[in-house]
This record gives C-alpha cells, structure tokens and sequence, in this order.
C-alpha cells in the first residue's frame, strides 16, 4: 500500500510537469525573441522535473505512462496565446505558477533544487507581464498620475497614518454621538470618549504589532531559505539570476555576465536575489514598534477631535461644535485620501464626509432611542 502511495504521487507529479513544460511549450509558440527563448529554457526545466520523477516511477518497478496529449486547459491557453498574444494569457499562467511555487518545499522526494526552480519560475513570469507592452504603458500612465506621491511617500507612512486618522476619527465620532444622543451628562461623554479612544489605540497598535512581527519574521525565513539555496546550490543561483536579468530585456549573454559579476561577492548576490526574486529590501524590513507606535498615535489624533468640545462645555452648543469638528476633520481626511490616490479632492472629501457622517447619525439615533427609552 505505501509503494502504491508513492506510485500514485510519482505519477501525478510527472503528468503536473508534462502538462507545464507543454504549456511552456504553447507559450513559446505563441512568442518571439528572448520571450520565446525562455519560454523554452523554462520548458526544459519541467521536462527535466518529469524525468526526475519517471526514474522515481522505474525504480519502484513502475511503468512510466507514456506522455498524452495536453489537458484541455494547456491546449486553450495555448491557443489563446498563439491566436491573439501571450500578454493575453501570462496573468493567468502566472496565478497558476505562484499557487503552486510551494508545492515541493516539504516533498521529500523531488529533487534538490526543484522547489527553487518552482518558486523561480513564478518569479519570471512576474517580470515577462511586467515588462510586457501592455505593462509598460499602464506603468507610464500610472506613474504620471502618482509621481508626485512615490517622490514624497515612498514608504506608505503617510498613507497609513492618515487611515489610522481616519479609523480613530470615525469609530470615536459614532461613539461620542451614540452617548450624547441617549442624553448623557458631559462628563460621561468624555469618559466614554477617552476610553474609545485608549481601547482603540491600544488595538490598533497590538494588531499592527502582531502583523508585522509576523510579516517581518516571514521576509526574514524568505532570506534565511535564499542564503541556503545560495550556499549549497550557487550554480542554480546564477541560472536563475540570469534568466530573471533576461527577462527584464538583456540578451543572454550580458544577463550571464551580470549574474556572475554578481555572484562573486556572497553578501551582494544575497541582497539582489532578495531584491529581484523576493521583491524584499533586507535593510528595510519593517519595525513592529515603529509600526505599533504610528498605529496608536493616528488613532488616538483622529479619535481626540470629537472629544475635545465636551471638555470645555456640555449640552447642544458641545454637540454642535463637536459635530463641526468632526465633519471638518472627515472632509480633510477624504480629501487627503484623495489627493494621495490622485482623485478630485472635493469629490472625496466630500464622500468621506457622508460615509463618516452616516455612520455617525445611526448610533446618535440608536443612542436616543435607547435614552428616550430608559426614561
């Protein structure tokens, strides 16, 4: 039962090679120059997975099933690809690839440097579609609507300190309303006020804590496995940083160039290959008590606005400066999310400040018919 197993295993996996190296294949037919080149280079290495996995099959004492025709989903895409362009049917494909990048990390029986090979090949089918025609133009569109915000906000810190704003400015503002519609005294305002706030900071900066420890711990196991591919596979290391070079649009032999020059020095090959392979900068991380720390603050400076009127006053001329405020604190913040996603600022000032204000009057409803109804 347990060589019947294997058997079973061996089998599918040589039929999941045969069915990617055809569409490889497919692809390839479909494109021209360095495309069509690594097309087939990536082919190459499905047919050499597949062998590895007949031999498997052998020397169970299997027989090898002799290679059928291509499933109905190869056989499409590859049409798709030959009959209009392979830009038509690589975002596809490429789903595909990083479903599967994984599926041989804890194989024990593929081979050394297959589950490299998988994750790398998910990787340069990234790089073909976004170094495609159609990529690069939408690249260029976008760039011009946004360059002002890659220049000034490259690492998204605004951006998300003006979320945490909002996320305080919101949840605290329906909060305050929900008492002051039930008729509370001022006093209970702030305090419920205060501790809306105080809960919702610490939340928030407890669960961005959380997140990006475990994001960070994530990247670094990413690096860990890249440094031991490099130790114990260098050649493999090289291949893959070339065929990533060429499918950024160098010919193979500068791209062979480049990966050696780069292989020569251990802590430089490890950086770009995190860079390239992983999208990752090892110097930039990301800090969980910076990002705990900027969470808590935003939140609890959208969260103070409402507050602030009940400190100094209590009854309608509080409830109406403090509905000021936080109408004034919800169009600046729409705006600034506007302005930052290149939209009209009226328009999205104006659409946060119905969002928030909505919000705001259901729980001051919700607050005065149960106030109405205690009494």
């Amino acid at each position: 039962m347990h060589t019947d197993n294997h058997a079973a295993h061996f089998r599918a996996a040589l039929d999941s090679e045969r069915q990617s190296a055809a569409l490889y294949r497919g692809l390839a037919a479909g494109a021209t120059g360095e495309r069509r080149q690594i097309f087939l280079e990536l082919a190459a290495v499905e047919e050499r997975h597949a062998a590895h996995w007949a031999q498997k099959l052998t020397a169970l004492g299997e027989r090898v099933p002799e290679p059928g025709s291509p499933g109905m989903r190869t056989r499409l895409l590859s049409w798709l690809a030959h009959r209009f362009s392979v830009d038509a049917v690589l975002p596809m494909v490429e789903r595909a690839e990083h479903a599967d990048a994984g599926s041989y990390d804890a194989d024990p029986h593929a081979a050394p440097g297959m589950a490299a090979d998988e994750r790398s090949h998910a990787r340069v089918l990234t790089r073909l579609r976004e170094e495609s025609p159609a990529a690069a133009a939408e690249g260029a569109r976008g760039i011009a609507r946004r360059e002002r915000w890659h220049r000034s906000d490259r690492s998204g810190a605004l951006r998300a300190a003006v979320f945490g704003v909002n996320d305080g400015l919101v949840s605290n503002t329906s909060l305050v309303m929900g008492f002051a519609g039930s008729g509370a005294a001022a006093t209970t305002i702030v305090f419920a006020g205060v501790a809306g706030l105080l809960a919702g900071a610490f939340s928030m900066a407890a669960g961005e804590y959380i997140s990006m420890r475990s994001q960070r711990e994530a990247y670094e196991r990413e690096i860990a496995l890249e440094a031991d591919e490099l130790r114990d596979d260098p050649e493999a290391e090289a291949e893959e940083l070339a065929l990533i070079h060429r499918a950024k649009g160098l010919d193979a032999e500068e791209a062979e160039r480049v990966a050696m020059t780069i292989m020569k020095d251990h802590d430089t090959a490890l950086e770009t290959m995190a860079r390239e392979e992983l999208g990752l900068d090892p110097e930039e991380l990301g800090s969980p008590w910076s990002a705990a720390a900027s969470s808590l603050i935003a939140f609890a400076l959208g969260a103070v606005v409402v507050i602030v009127p009940f400190l100094f006053g209590s009854g309608a001329p509080a409830l109406i400066a403090a509905i000021m405020l936080a109408g004034a604190a919800l169009f600046t913040v729409g705006a600034t999310l506007g302005l930052l996603n290149g939209r009209a600022l009226l328009r999205s000032g104006a659409r946060q400040l119905l969002i928030g204000g909505l919000a705001a009057l259901v729980v001051f409803a919700i607050g005065h018919a149960i106030g109405t109804g205690a009494v």
